[in-house]
């Protein structure tokens, strides 16, 4: 079925309810490319039912309680699930939602050995509450508005940068060298000397070939194509995982295609058992730094997602942002109450954006995948990192893009927007980005005498930014 932009589809009753619902003709797409972007997002993000169960099951609690790996990894493909959905039918943006990397390792190495896991999660649920308070009362949004149009658009620019980074280490194309200077370098002693390394380089080269010639489903076929790549590689030269293996996943079929979820966690959390534990001080200044990151990490992806889509208007709004930071506020409280830590707004939906996903719709593929991933886990282990990191990449040049629009000559602007964009990926956090571009941006303005140019909440923003990067010393006057 082909259709026209702002032209409703052929087709039956249902067809034209859906179209008019999600607005897939009025934004210039059609059923077809909404699967297909739904499809690729899920490719890119459904690592995360497998390393959030790792990442929650490293460390034990206060109590030397730990978390099952099988409970975790249904609890969150069941969440990522509910809460796409939600997004999707809600906000009517293609957003999916998961636990959120860097939040998650927050809980379980910092938050969880001082107090019980279920008084960690009841943290999370806290924050989350917090913040869709925020939203309800406009403030939320309002500071998301108060952001000039620029430095939302250098937040997409280095969320392009930083996926890009996420995509060249989780393949790892880019390790760590162990060593001061240089810190991090090329593949193993600066050589690709593994297969799953080449296998990553073939299908990044792949997708490029497919994404230059103008192929529909390029970043699509190229995750599938490398997929099958790896399980060839795998069959052959048995790597398995780890060493000069594959990253995570091994790329091989499973002896079993289903298993039951155990769903034995939802619910396991406490709300005020922390604060005498751990302390009132101790336990703020975790919901604090918990709701600084949710809270500008999803404003970036929101903006990153929309730009990649064409639908972020010239002052820089996207369309249904109340909705879409309400259904993100309740999505960390549904992970602190499932126990999977807080669930976030995911930056590889961009990878659904560039396949052609434009509404809601997309979520609902992208969310049903993740629900049909608690009873097909073993299914869902089959794509490498060295597979899904090949449409990080490619995502992360098509947002780059962005960057010739920021005036580079105006340093009032430029070099917040340089730092916004360069922190992202160099201290591997979307928050600590915003919070250096706010700073400097509010600096240069009171510097330059033009203090009244600054939007009232952006100095408490900035303010709260300075709070949030002083938390190291500041935890140490009180632990």
């Amino acid at each position: 079925m082909r259709t026209v932009p702002g032209r409703p589809p052929n087709g039956g009753f249902v067809v034209s309810r859906l179209d008019r619902y999600f607005e897939i003709s009025a934004r210039g797409s059609t059923l077809s490319r909404e699967v297909r972007g739904g499809l690729a997002t899920f490719f890119t993000m459904a690592y995360i039912v497998v390393l959030n169960p790792l990442i929650l099951n490293r460390v034990t609690d206060g109590q030397g309680g730990k978390l099952g790996i099988a409970a975790v990894a249904a609890a969150t493909a069941l969440v990522a699930g509910v809460m796409t959905i939600l997004m999707g039918v809600v906000a009517r943006f293609p957003l999916a939602l998961a636990a959120g990397l860097g939040v998650n390792a927050m809980v379980a190495f910092e938050i969880a050995p001082k107090m019980t896991w279920a008084d960690a999660m009841g943290l999370v649920v806290i924050e989350g509450l917090i913040i869709a308070v925020l939203v309800l009362t406009g403030l939320r949004t309002a500071i998301f508005h108060s952001v000039p149009t620029q430095l939302k658009t250098a937040i997409g620019v280095g969320i392009g940068l930083f996926l890009a980074l996420i995509g060249f280490v989780d393949a790892g194309f880019v390790t760590s060298t162990g060593n001061p200077s240089p810190p991090i370098g090329l593949g193993i002693g600066g050589k690709l000397i593994t297969w799953p390394g080449l296998v990553f380089v073939v299908g990044l080269l792949l997708t490029i070939v497919l994404l230059v010639r103008k192929v529909r489903g390029a970043i699509l076929i190229g995750i599938l194509s490398t997929t099958v790549l790896a399980i060839i590689v795998e069959a052959i030269a048995k790597l398995g995982q780890g060493g000069r293996g594959w990253s995570l996943n091994v790329p091989k079929v499973p002896d079993k295609l289903f298993s039951a979820p155990d769903l034995s966690l939802l619910g396991q959390f406490n709300l005020f058992d922390s604060w005498r534990t751990a302390g009132p001080v101790i336990c703020a200044m975790f919901v604090f730094t918990l709701l600084i990151t949710d809270f500008f990490d999803t404003m970036g992806t929101m903006v990153a997602v929309g730009q990649e889509g064409g639908l972020v208007t010239q002052d820089g709004s996207v369309p249904r942002a109340r909705e879409i930071l309400l259904v993100d506020s309740l999505a960390a409280a549904a992970g602190g109450a499932a126990s999977t830590s807080s669930n976030t707004s995911y930056i590889e939906s961009a990878a659904g954006v560039a396949e052609g996903a434009r509404t809601g719709f997309a979520n609902l593929v992208t969310g049903g995948l993740f629900l049909v991933a608690m009873f097909l886990a073993p299914l869902v282990t089959i794509v490498p990192f060295e597979a899904a990191s090949t449409a990080l990449v490619v995502v992360g040049f098509l947002m780059m893009i962005g960057i010739k629009t920021i005036e580079w000559s105006d340093y009032e602007i430029a070099i917040p927007a340089f730092l916004t964009i360069v922190v992202m990926p160099f201290t591997y956090s979307i928050a600590n980005g915003i919070g250096a571009g706010l700073i400097t941006y509010t600096l240069i303005k009171v510097v330059r005498g033009k203090p009244r140019e600054v939007h009232p909440l952006l100095w408490v923003v900035s303010a709260l930014f300075v709070l949030y990067f002083a938390r190291g010393v500041t935890e140490l006057m009180f632990v």
